[in-house]
């Protein structure tokens, strides 16, 4: 027992550091060596590991597209290049719909090479490998991977130039003679820079809090998958079986005890099958299955294709049966064991009769939750959804009387089936979706998305007000209960509501499904909101004259979220209102190649790191005072530099973005 206290704590424990450390992204993890392929050269090789769902571009990117791999060099003696940075390994070439342009990159692995030829007795190179790397939500910032090597050459070969090698210590010498004004040499002199560069990543995660978590957690997925399975509960192939066999086991046995037992008994046992199942799913797809499923095409392709194939068997076109010969086996077995077993079995056959109507429901929540990356998701979606489903056979087997109260089947349950399929044709398209952006077809784009969702929540609404029927419906000319007609009803005021969208309307409550708003061809809507500065301490100067907060944008050039996040929520006129007269708004480019006009020596973590471009200042700002290294990042802060609310990622949820907003203006005030 207490071992069993102690592995908790521990997990417990572990759980609260990766939570607060989940700001920081590390995804690439690259390791630097030499190696001599002949007397007179050398080879400095790159070698990435790269974490599932992400990838590292190649070398020779297009102009206005991600950051490629390329290759400084800082100081050079015995030695000269040979040829340019060459890439190695399986190099996946995609066309980028947001970038318009095809990229070349690498996922798991990635190899970079350049060539050195010694030129003298003894050499020296030093420099760094700069690259850029993103997933489907968000890009890391230019990271550099720095190297230093020194060997011998050939014994015949000549002593090293002394003229390169006072070149070389002056120009070492020059730098770190610049590098002495630190982060001051680029702020204005009227600008009083205390606190400006203090970290306060502990205020931040202290306001953050549990936010941050992400739509998926385990709460979020064991509610989704409880839902699924009610949902399962009023349809024609499980609903019927309740009473049935609620009765059976209440009167095999005298004993009511004994067959409240077995209810109960029956009622676990359907958990733990389901549970397997889904744990199965995990071990049998792993980790970075389940995280590369959100960004793989061709599974989206996969997912979208199943679900158009559950809607139309809800819809009765067909029926999804499993072979009648397992549903035998398992029945005779039941019948021919006794004890827990029997129960069990009993248990498992109730899953094989109603896999028609289960499956999809099923199918349709592992799609969901495995392609939110969470590792435990299928897992936790088949708890939720398994205590749903056995939920109802303890409860009447404990209440024997509140079966007479209970719902009689009906043509009811066939509606429940026929708005399911509506619903699973709708999310198809979602996931369709992603593999249309990936693979930059352009059959998908925002206003085609929205026509189709508005066909079939008009026709969802139509069936629930009566004047649309199936096969499966009979020829009943009865009216349909008014709770179908108020949901009806909502559904075509949701149809009408997407139709302003079709000439660029922000529809802020589809725009976490619809592709994003760049993809609109034809938009009448135009509400951009600029940043004032691209500059922090110009910002902060602002903001101690007018009075205001600062609203710190941290994006890049090649950042495709970030643009996601301006063209969804900054378009809202609301959010546009307070970022354009409430903040002092500046977004910081992370990718900004321009150099600086002094290069600039940090030390961080225990290192000395040299940052030569704007866009590395930016990306230490991020890293040092917020401790978040991914884009988009924004934060509120005050004229001093201290937090005024949490810190925002990537969401298009703009009621969210809002109260962030509205968080910081608040603690402003005050």
């Amino acid at each position: 027992m207490k071992q069993l206290k102690a592995t908790f704590i521990t997990l417990l424990l572990t759980v609260f550091a990766l939570s607060a450390a989940a700001q920081m992204q590390d995804p690439v993890h690259f390791s630097v060596s030499q190696k001599k392929t002949a007397p007179d050269e050398i080879e400095v090789i790159f070698t990435a590991k790269i974490d599932a769902g992400w990838h590292v571009y190649s070398t020779g990117m297009p102009s206005g597209g991600p950051t490629s791999a390329t290759i400084h060099t800082d100081a050079t003696e015995g030695v000269k290049a040979v040829g340019s940075l060459t890439p190695r390994g399986n190099v996946i070439t995609k066309y980028d719909n947001m970038f318009g342009m095809n990229l070349r990159f690498f996922e798991n692995r990635a190899t970079f090479v350049q060539k050195y030829k010694i030129t003298a007795k003894t050499y020296h190179v030093k420099g760094y490998l700069e690259y850029g790397a993103c997933n489907d939500e968000m890009c890391m910032p230019p990271t550099q991977v720095e190297f230093d090597f020194k060997g011998q050459g050939p014994a015949d070969a000549p002593e090293a130039a002394e003229e390169e090698a006072k070149e070389d210590t002056a120009g070492v010498a020059a730098a770190d003679s610049a590098a002495t004004d630190s982060m001051a040499a680029a702020v204005p002199a009227n600008v009083d820079t205390t606190g400006l560069w203090t970290p306060v990543i502990d205020e931040l995660q202290a306001m953050n809090g549990s936010q941050g978590s992400g739509d998926h957690s385990w709460i979020y997925i064991f509610f989704m998958g409880f839902v699924g399975g009610l949902v399962a509960l009023f349809t024609p192939c499980v609903w019927p079986i309740i009473p049935m066999t609620v009765s059976f086991f209440l009167k095999r046995s005298k004993d009511k005890k004994k067959g409240i037992r077995d209810a109960i008994t029956y009622g676990i046992s359907i958990v733990v099958i389901y549970l397997v199942l889904g744990l199965a799913i995990t071990l049998i797809l792993g980790a970075s299955a389940l995280n590369a499923l959100s960004t793989n095409a061709v599974f989206n392709i996969f997912f979208c294709l199943l679900l158009v194939v559950f809607a139309l068997s809800f819809f009765g076109w067909f029926e999804l049966t499993l072979p009648s010969s397992w549903t035998n086996k398992v029945d005779n077995k039941a019948s021919s064991t006794s004890g827990l077993l029997s129960i069990f079995l009993m248990a498992f056959t109730l899953t094989l009769v109603s896999f028609s109507c289960t499956g999809p429901i099923i199918g349709f929540l592992l799609v969901e939750v495995s392609t939110s990356g969470n590792i435990v998701g299928p897992a936790v979606g088949m708890l939720g959804f398994a205590i749903a489903l056995a939920l109802p056979f303890t409860l009447f087997a404990l209440f024997p009387t509140w079966l007479k109260q209970a719902p009689k089947s009906g043509g009811w349950m066939n509606t429940i089936k026929i708005v399911l399929g509506f619903i699973e044709l709708a999310f198809a398209l979602k996931f369709f979706s992603v593999a249309d952006l990936a693979y930059g077809w352009g059959l998908l784009d925002r206003e085609v998305f929205l026509a189709l969702w508005i066909v079939i929540f008009g026709a969802l609404g139509l069936y629930l007000i009566g004047k649309l029927k199936f096969k499966s419906d009979g020829d009943t000319n009865e009216a349909m209960p008014v709770p179908c007609i108020m949901l009806g009803l909502i559904s075509l005021a949701f149809a009408i509501y997407m139709v302003p969208g079709l000439w660029g309307a922000p529809c802020k409550a589809v725009s976490a499904f619809a592709p994003p708003m760049n993809t609109q061809d034809f938009n009448l809507y135009h509400n951009e909101v600029k940043p004032r500065f691209t500059n922090y301490e110009q910002a902060m100067a602002a903001a101690a004259a007018e009075g205001k907060p600062v609203m710190i944008d941290f994006t890049g050039f090649g950042c495709v979220n970030c643009r996601k996040m301006e063209a969804a929520v900054w378009t809202d006129p609301q959010v546009a209102d307070k970022l354009n007269n409430d903040f002092v708004l500046v977004s910081l480019y992370v990718d900004d190649k321009t150099p600086l006009d002094k290069p600039m020596e940090v030390v961080e973590n225990g290192k000395k790191r040299t940052l030569r471009t704007i866009g590395d200042k930016w990306s230490y700002l991020q890293r040092n005072k917020f401790g978040a290294n991914a884009q988009p990042f924004y934060v509120i802060i005050d004229a001093k530099g201290k937090p005024l609310a949490g810190s925002y990622s990537y969401d298009e949820d703009i009621t969210k973005y809002m109260d962030f907003m509205n968080k910081g203006l608040e603690n402003f005030g005050k």
